[in-house]
């Protein structure tokens, strides 16, 4: 069978050009040059989510709510646990910690639907890559403080500003979608919401409140201060990324 060619290339897709931003980020010389691939990263993967929403509204079922288990490990494994479910919160899923013994958590669920638990996967994996070799030159200050207490409370704070930046990033492209109306799609970003709650609702019913994340480690600042340059929530663009 001989294949007719339109001339036309295909659309490029999204969620490949947010990896390579974000693997340009992890090989990044200068803290300045990670923070333009990521914000450029950020602002493209909330446009996707925006995007996203909008097609699965228009074509019901397309997109369904679930959940995705995510096997964790130490050294770290709360941290990592909130980096992820954090990162989960910001792009409109919900989280399930699953413990182990010894106070370690085993696993997270991401659960929420199918196109923004794929968002959430590609982040939290270049966001743990890109912590963990910062985290490897961490050292308190204070010689007689545990290294271990200050590395766990630096990806905590790492974690909450990460956290801070990504919800920012979903706010502007939800107020600038480029199509339709912002009112338009903040009722269907809405609606997905509250499929998500109800799912969750349902498939977690016994479900307790999680325990605030408590630090005894003196490293929370520098990890928000490294959390800032990853800069994921900024609109800035990086010329010339692809």
């Amino acid at each position: 069978m001989t294949e007719v060619c339109s001339g036309r290339r295909a659309a490029p897709d999204p969620i490949a050009r947010v990896r390579k931003l974000l693997a340009k980020a992890e090989r990044a010389g200068t803290e300045a040059e990670a923070r333009t691939y990521n914000a450029k990263a950020a602002e493209l993967i909330a446009r996707h989510g925006i995007d996203a929403a909008l097609l699965a509204a228009a074509s019901p079922g397309s997109d369904p709510v679930g959940g995705t288990r995510v096997a964790l490990s130490d050294p770290y494994s709360g941290a990592k646990a909130r980096l992820l479910g954090w990162t989960a919160a910001a792009l409109r899923c919900r989280w399930v910690l699953h413990r182990a013994a010894r106070g370690r958590v085993a696993a997270v669920t991401v659960f929420g639907h199918a196109s923004d638990r794929e968002r959430v996967a590609v982040l939290f994996e270049s966001l743990l890559v890109q912590a963990t070799r910062e985290l490897l030159r961490c050292r308190p200050p204070d010689e007689r403080e545990s290294v271990a207490a200050y590395r766990r409370s630096w990806l905590l704070g790492y974690a909450a500003r990460v956290h801070e930046r990504l919800t920012a990033a979903e706010q502007a492209a939800t107020c600038s979608p480029g199509g339709g109306t912002a009112s338009g799609t903040a009722l269907v970003l809405a609606d997905r919401s509250a499929a998500v709650q109800e799912a969750f609702a349902a498939a977690y019913p016994q479900l307790g409140t999680a325990r605030r994340s408590v630090h005894s480690g003196s490293g929370f600042r520098a990890g928000a201060l490294a959390g800032a340059s990853a800069d994921l929530g900024g609109p800035r663009l990086a010329a010339g990324a692809s």
